[in-house]
């Protein structure tokens, strides 16, 4: 049986990777977007081209309005049964010179962003007694990074409203977990690191791959996860 899949975030190389490993597993994906809409489009009519079924949403997460607004009629129509929040933003500095705009945009778009998100979603995820719900995180949310307070508090967030979820929803079905993702190739990760950088720092001496990041979720969004459920998985080189 196909589900409909949720991502947010799906212009971006970890979302469009997830998008495309959720629509070759028969999911109906939904990609969300927001200031950069182009790239889902151009991803939803490949894997529709492709036999697959993709739709796009645009809209503000951080705006609770506006999500509702968009997501209610979404799931009215069918329930959305595996949500990928992906969606995330730096605005990195150190704490002591960090302004109050910088703080709040990453814990809006990943913490507020989830719970706008996700509550409109999940009665109705709970009437069909079986749901994924997936955040991706990041290896600073698990062990900090210089510079990411702010980002840092927003995934370390995601990790405890995931975990209090898995136990809420657990005897309805519904899984809910977080992946937090290391150094992984994309054009934010690139302009951070070089390959010496990385091989100094990773064990494995190499970024990950947007692909390794989606079969990850892909899994945790199987009927063979319905035991994983309540964890925060690092995905990582062995970096932490």
């Amino acid at each position: 049986m196909s589900h409909r899949a949720l991502i947010t975030g799906a212009s971006g190389a970890i979302g469009q990777a997830i998008a495309r490993a959720l629509a070759s597993t028969g999911c109906e994906v939904l990609l969300h977007a927001h200031r950069n809409p182009e790239p889902a489009r151009e991803l939803a009519d490949q894997i529709r081209s492709d036999g697959g079924q993709a739709d796009v949403l645009v809209f503000d997460i951080t705006d609770a309005d506006a999500a509702r607004a968009q997501l209610e009629p979404v799931a009215a129509a069918q329930p959305v049964q595996v949500l990928v929040h992906n969606a995330g933003v730096h605005d990195d500095a150190p704490l002591a010179g960090m302004s109050p705009e910088q703080w709040a945009r990453p814990i809006d778009v990943a913490l507020n962003g989830f719970y706008n998100v996700v509550q409109p979603l999940l009665l109705p995820m709970i009437t069909t007694r079986w749901g994924r719900v997936i955040a991706i995180s990041s290896v600073a949310g698990v062990v900090g990074n210089r510079g990411q307070a702010n980002y840092a508090a927003a995934k370390s967030g995601l990790h405890g409203a995931i975990r209090s979820l898995a136990q809420e929803v657990g005897s309805r079905g519904i899984t809910a977990n977080a992946v937090a993702p290391g150094i992984i190739e994309t054009s934010m990760s690139e302009s951070s690191f070089d390959a010496e950088t990385i091989k100094r720092m990773v064990p494995v001496q190499r970024a990950g791959r947007p692909e390794e990041v989606a079969g990850l979720v892909a899994y945790l969004a199987s009927e063979q996860a319905g035991y994983v459920s309540g964890q925060v998985i690092g995905i990582n080189g062995a970096l932490a």
